[in-house]
């Protein structure tokens, strides 16, 4: 996406090199993802976690190999000669991964488990083999601090391993009989026979919060059967759609990324790559309002639903603290985010090991339009309480105030007067009057006509296209959305227009990019940018051409790999993701676009 960083990462102006024993990374699209809302985990084929942050979403990570750094806990066969396999539990973040070796096929069912607390990690792995008789090997290897703190010694006690750090203490229940590797840590193997099951149990506990109350300790069967009725007694996004099962997927995802607050961060990861070695490697581990108001506008598509409300609730408090003095990005207690520092790690191939973002100390205008689109979503579900209206006036007071002065904008780049910034609060403002009848709706439609007058004036071609900003005619597909939206207005000529010069301009192989950052052809200077190619679906069905609209949607959707997440970016020549993952607002896309594309072509729909 957008976020700004420094460049290199080194230690000491010396290159980092791997952590000895730190497993080879696999490429990006491999990755399986396990969400709880307060953290996230990753884990590769060969059934290594690899990232999980503890014992919340910004905190130091536990298990950070996927930077090249220590930590990590490994569940797979014995036998090296396998292939590797695995799926998602219909709508839910409850993995399963599969091997088949030489002589069995073996599962290991995996999940971080739910109802969580914030001030504990509990995370769940299952074996079970389907056929034959498994080897399994199991390496634990804990390093709180990106292995910065000192790990005690492990004692086991009644046949639960324990340790504490400085940060966190440590419980693990399921091998007993483990040893310590050769590079710390545990380790230990055991055979299973053709329909065995096999529970370990990991648990995180923050030392410097209060010790959490309730839940199932470390009863595996305790937290199996709550974890699987908390995500059956989730309400699904999408049923009825084609493809049903994606939107699903999409929707836990969102799911597992938005903490118990409210707030739903942007991404589980920090420092992936968007391009191997182009110095962009951003921290996503935060709450961009834009990308909450992103997923509340995708699920309220579909009709009301808690997502919708965890937005409000987070939009809601973000506006009435801080008022015009809003900032895009917040930690998921509604704190401050860190100022950006290098964690003395590798980072994976070709990125870096940035934590913090400055980016969040920006001014960037559509955030207060996102975030009144949201506002105004919610009240046509009946969603919106005095709090919410209260900060849908507020957020009107500073678009009052500040749309005429220079924005950051959508990619966070420096400060312009960019066109999507003001088509987006048009469109927010258009929203609201039309969701909120009253006195003050006269006076917003007002407001709206102004912002959208000057801003023709100032960023519309002279085809009838929108361009980049004030001084750049350039396309740009970050205005997709707001036209997509209708926030212009059902007939509006440019909508068509801008359209038709981004598909001419910024497409290729039926993939959409941003913009063009200079002479070199699409694709050399950055990967397609998935959340635009969901757009470009949304506007082209609204232009009342299906079968295009249908191409563009199902071409995105393929944009993954074979657990299928999205990445912010997608190397069409090489097949791969780019960037943090998985991505919230990709998800979001592929949700609202999905509930477009089951609208009458080119009706006015819901909107």
């Amino acid at each position: 996406m957008r976020r700004l960083a420094r460049g290199a990462r080194t230690a000491g102006g010396a290159a980092v090199e791997p952590f000895p024993g730190a497993p080879a990374p696999w490429a990006l699209r491999d990755y399986a993802f396990l969400g709880d809302g307060e953290r996230g985990a990753l884990v590769s084929p060969r059934g290594e976690i690899v990232w999980l942050c503890a014992p919340g979403w910004a905190d130091e990570a536990v298990f950070s190999a996927l930077l090249g750094g220590p930590g990590v806990w490994t569940v797979r066969p014995a036998d090296d000669w396998h292939v590797w396999g695995g799926y998602y539990e219909d709508g839910t973040l409850v993995h399963v991964s599969r091997w088949v070796t030489t002589h069995a096929i073996v599962e290991c069912r995996e999940a971080l488990a739910v109802p969580a607390d914030p001030a504990r990690v509990v995370l769940l792995r299952r074996l079970r083999v389907v056929e034959g008789e498994a080897r399994m090997r199991v390496e634990l290897d804990p390093r709180p601090g990106f292995g910065r703190e000192a790990l005690s010694v492990p004692r086991l006690e009644g046949g639960v391993w324990h340790a504490r750090s400085e940060s966190l203490t440590v419980r693990w229940s399921g091998l007993p009989e483990a040893r310590p590797g050769p590079g710390g840590g545990l380790c230990a193997e055991r055979v299973l026979a053709r329909g065995e099951e096999h529970d370990l149990v990991l648990e995180l506990t923050a030392r410097n919060r209060p010790a959490p109350g309730g839940g199932h300790g470390l009863d595996a069967a305790g937290w199996w059967a709550a974890t699987e009725r908390w995500w059956r007694d989730r309400a699904p996004c999408g049923t009825g759609l084609t493809p049903a099962g994606a939107a699903r997927h999409a929707c836990a995802v969102l799911t597992g990324l938005t903490a118990a607050g409210g707030g739903m961060v942007a991404a589980a990861t920090t420092s992936l790559p968007e391009r191997a070695y182009a110095q962009r490697n951003y921290d996503y581990r935060y709450v961009w309002l834009r990308d909450q108001a992103y997923a509340g506008l995708a699920v309220a598509a579909h009709g009301p639903h808690p997502l919708l409300d965890d937005a409000v609730r987070f939009a809601t408090a973000r506006v009435l603290d801080d008022g015009e003095a809003l900032r895009p990005a917040y930690t998921t207690d509604g704190g401050e985010v860190p100022d950006e520092r290098h964690l003395g790690l590798p980072g994976y191939p070709g990125g870096g090991d940035e934590a913090g973002n400055k980016a969040a100390r920006q001014f960037q205008l559509d955030t207060f339009g996102e975030v009144l689109q949201l506002l105004a979503a919610a009240a046509r579900h009946d969603r919106l309480d005095e709090d919410a209206l209260r900060a849908a006036e507020v957020a009107v007071a500073s678009v009052e105030r500040y749309w005429q002065r220079p924005d950051a904008g959508l990619w966070e780049l420096e400060e312009r007067w960019w066109t999507h910034s003001r088509l987006s609060v048009v469109t927010g403002l258009r929203a609201l009057a039309r969701e909120v009848p009253g006195p003050a709706a006269g006076r917003w439609e007002e407001l709206a006509t102004t912002i959208l007058r000057e801003t023709s004036r100032r960023c519309l071609r002279t085809d009838g296209a929108w361009g980049r900003a004030a001084d750049d005619a350039g396309p740009d597909a970050s205005v997709l959305a707001p036209l997509a939206r209708r926030g212009l207005g059902e007939d509006d000529p440019g909508a068509r227009r801008t359209r038709r010069l981004i598909e001419r301009e910024l497409t290729r192989d039926g993939f959409v990019y941003r913009f063009r950052h200079d002479a070199r052809p699409l694709g050399e200077a950055e990967g397609a940018f998935l959340l635009c190619g969901f757009t470009m679906a949304l506007a082209t069905h609204r232009e009342g051409l299906p079968v295009a609209a249908a191409r563009w949607f199902e071409r995105t959707r393929s944009a993954h790999g074979p657990p299928g997440l999205f990445a912010e970016e997608y190397d069409v020549g090489q097949r791969q993701l780019r960037g943090n993952l998985p991505q919230a607002f990709v998800h979001a896309a592929l949700l609202e676009s999905a509930a477009g594309l089951a609208e009458p072509p080119g009706g006015a729909g819901t909107r």
